[in-house]
């Protein structure tokens, strides 16, 4: 069954929602954990009161973690995964700096309060369980900071770096345990040993329940398998997977999923494509450009190869849509998701503008043109380089081409330098962000 949506027209924005129950939730809970604090009484010398400070705000901070990848079909169909993941990533950083900081104080409180070396003081802490435990997850979240860093990342592969970041898991159990074996905090009070434990529990619940049972569940309900592979072009191929009650599967044009296909790839071979056609209730569809060794081997998918998907993720959906007229503006692969929208779309005033660097990298264009023609909407393709003069998202010319772009909902896919300039240009013709819909999709 094909995803649609009426326009919304009252009401505050899903993301807009989303984001401000987020912030509750975020700063209902430091006024818990400031409470807390304020009534679990002083620590053995003012520099231990302090290291409690930043130790129970750690803990809030990992818990925040875990929320913010536990993939949450509510927040993610709302705020999108890639926007949650840029926060994981600063809160990870804000994370490292205040464990480090109630580590650092919390060696400096003892060393004062013992009259001995920093040294000394440090090795003596470490034959204690409880403090050993909080070291080895401090190791940890440094060692996945150090490898999250711009500099380093962009030389790790992503299964190197991945697997390296999953030593956060084992840093968040170590926490767990070393605030459990820490009277100071967890046993504080009664509310506080009733509050940590809710917390604690309701982040891994999350977690487990949304990363690791519900795609299993779906996996063994609906047995994905492989259906059939269209060659779009020499190098672009599409994938056609099927199974069981699709129709019950709650995708939406505009999604994508994590894919696997074991047996044919590695286990750990796991990429992001979005639906390049809106869910049907009979199959799933993604197209991908062959650009290396594992991509290259989709064009050899077997029929009835086993597949593995994660997922739906995201939030480029017509759940958002809130103007009677609509722009989607698509390059390279980006066209991929903005052809599913545009299968899914009801509306009558549609613009379409697909960004290519040459006719032949104009994959699907077929498709987008069928239904362009079929429902009276406008196409415009642009092929060519800036420098030869294409500059189809000079504001000025985006202005002219669309007139009334401020009034329309624009939906924005492509290449991370394309989709810049055109947010750069929307923002210089004044289009509200809230109309404003573009998302990138990575695991990393």
């Amino acid at each position: 069954m094909i995803d649609s949506h009426p326009v919304r027209r009252a009401g505050l924005p899903p993301a807009v929602l989303a984001q401000m129950v987020l912030g509750v939730f975020l700063v209902g809970n430091l006024v818990v954990v400031e409470a807390l604090f304020l009534t679990a009484g002083a620590g053995k010398n003012s520099i231990l009161t302090v290291a409690k400070f930043f130790g129970m705000h750690a803990a809030l901070l990992m818990l925040l973690q875990l929320l913010l990848v536990a993939r949450l079909p509510w927040l993610d169909n709302r705020i999108g995964m890639d926007r949650m993941t840029v926060w994981h990533r600063w809160v990870g950083f804000t994370l490292l700096w205040t464990v480090l900081l109630h580590g650092s104080l919390v060696v400096l409180g003892y060393a004062a309060l013992g009259d001995a070396t920093v040294s000394k003081t440090f090795m003596a802490l470490a034959g204690v369980p409880a403090s050993l435990l909080g070291m080895l997850a401090a190791a940890l979240v440094v060692v996945a900071a150090a490898t999250s860093a711009r500099r380093l990342r962009r030389r790790l592969k992503y299964e190197t770096w991945h697997r390296v970041h999953l030593l956060l898991y084992g840093s968040l159990g170590l926490a767990f345990f070393h605030q459990l074996m820490e009277p100071s905090a967890f046993h504080s009070s009664t509310a506080a040993h009733v509050y940590w434990w809710l917390l604690w529990t309701a982040s891994f619940g999350s977690l487990i329940v949304w990363r690791l049972l519900v795609p299993l569940y779906r996996n063994l309900y609906h047995r994905y398998e492989v259906a059939g592979v269209t060659h779009e072009s020499h190098d672009v191929v599409s994938v056609y997977v099927t199974g069981r009650h699709l129709d019950r599967l709650p995708a939406r044009a505009g999604q994508f999923f994590i894919w696997r296909f074991p047996g044919h790839h590695p286990w750990g071979w796991a990429n992001p494509f979005s639906l390049s056609a809106a869910p049907d209730g009979r199959s799933l569809r993604l197209s991908a450009r062959v650009v290396g060794d594992t991509t290259a081997g989709l064009r050899n998918l077997p029929v009835g190869t086993r597949a593995v998907l994660e997922g739906p993720y995201g939030a480029l959906t017509l759940m958002h849509r809130s103007q009677p007229g609509a722009l989607y503006i698509a390059g390279g692969m980006g066209v991929t998701p903005i052809r599913s929208l545009l299968e899914a779309e009801t509306g009558t005033d549609v613009t379409v503008i697909y960004r290519v660097r040459g006719p032949e990298d104009a994959v699907l264009l077929h498709e987008i043109r069928a239904l362009v023609a079929a429902r009276g909407w406008r196409l415009h393709v642009f092929a060519g380089r800036s420098q030869d003069g294409v500059r189809p998202f000079d504001p000025a010319q985006m202005g002219a081409g669309v007139p009334d772009i401020a009034s329309r909902d624009v939906y924005v896919c492509g290449p991370p330098a394309m989709t810049s300039a055109v947010l750069a240009a929307l923002r210089a013709l004044d289009v509200p962000g809230r109309q404003v819909h573009a998302e990138k999709f990575a695991l990393g």
